[in-house]
């Protein structure tokens, strides 16, 4: 009898921590909410949802792209710097028009991507230290662009940051659009499958004939790209650019996202829908904590304890 208990014991917890690992950032979401709409007044108002979605849209942006970044074994660090460097960009060529000032936004992401990408594919640097040099040089140069905040008196930006389609925001349509489409690379492309096969092992991937260095830099650029959407789209809703504080310590909240989503830092595998959850729970961690009146330290604390217990419940959790 006592034998059959050890026996049990053991297999009950892998079990939990299997749960834990496939649901327990839709589980944490769920408890968040019925916490706040206990605790919280005016939480279940259409306009706070409002406000929730639209504040943790670009979250969920630049998440989506760190998503892919890990799915090869790597991670970029410069996405913060990516969105200030975008809102620089914006404000200084927000004068010739929206569209022209977003394709330079775009040349810019896309040579930081590329920059990321040629280092970590050519060169062999290690992805950290690679994104590292890259979110240092890129918040200087988006300094150096534009050394304090501006405000912007633009109606085609204005619209972007504040309009809606039957009453939902741009923003909150723009990143479930960007969701869906990332959700579909990954699952349903070529590309997709040799992303996953180069994070499951890369040596194997080289020997396999994939085109190794051409997926990094184009995951570096798309990851790059995400960031700068998110940058416009922040500036857009801010009505403002702001590169000195736009951006801050966005990398850790989308590490965070895609990591307590189900991803696991070892590659080989992307949980979008876990990304974006992971993305909402960071979202209602930090708002709960604001309604109620706690300092900002608390929320780093929070999001540390909730990193140490996504790292906790994902031991074993292997490539695929």
């Amino acid at each position: 009898m006592a034998e059959a208990t050890l026996r049990t014991a053991p297999l009950d917890k892998a079990r939990l921590l299997q749960w834990l690992q496939t649901y327990g950032v839709y589980a944490g979401v769920a408890l968040l909410l019925v916490v706040n709409i206990v605790i919280t007044p005016h939480f279940l108002s259409a306009e706070n949802f409002r406000t929730q979605a639209v504040q943790v849209a670009p979250v969920i942006i630049v998440a989506l792209g760190m998503a892919l970044v890990i799915g090869t074994e790597g991670v970029d660090l410069s996405v913060g710097a990516v969105m200030a460097l975008a809102a620089s960009v914006t404000a200084l060529y927000l004068g010739y028009g929206l569209l022209p000032a977003l394709l330079v936004v775009a040349l810019f992401a896309a040579g930081v991507g590329l920059a990321n990408g040629a280092l970590v594919a050519f060169i062999g640097v290690q992805p950290i230290v690679a994104t590292l040099a890259l979110m240092v040089g890129g918040r200087g140069l988006a300094l150096v662009l534009l050394p304090q905040l501006e405000d912007l008196h633009n109606p085609a930006l204005a619209s972007l940051g504040s309009g809606d389609i039957a009453g939902v925001p741009y923003l909150i349509l723009i990143a479930a659009a960007l969701a869906l489409l990332v959700a579909f690379v990954v699952r349903r492309t070529t590309f997709g499958r040799q992303l996953l096969a180069i994070g499951d092992s890369r040596p194997a991937a080289q020997l396999a004939g994939l085109p190794v260095r051409r997926v990094l830099i184009i995951v570096y650029i798309a990851c790059a790209l995400l960031a700068a959407v998110a940058g416009v789209l922040a500036t857009a809703r801010l009505q403002a650019s702001d590169p000195t504080s736009l951006g801050n310590l966005m990398e850790l909240s989308a590490i965070t996202a895609v990591v307590v989503g189900g991803t696991p830092l070892t590659g080989g595998r992307v949980n979008i829908a876990g990304t974006v959850a992971g993305a909402v729970l960071i979202q209602l961690l930090t708002a709960t904590l604001i309604k109620h009146d706690l300092p900002p330290s608390w929320t780093q604390i929070a999001q540390a304890i909730v990193i140490v217990c996504a790292v906790y419940a994902a031991r074993g959790r292997g490539k695929r």
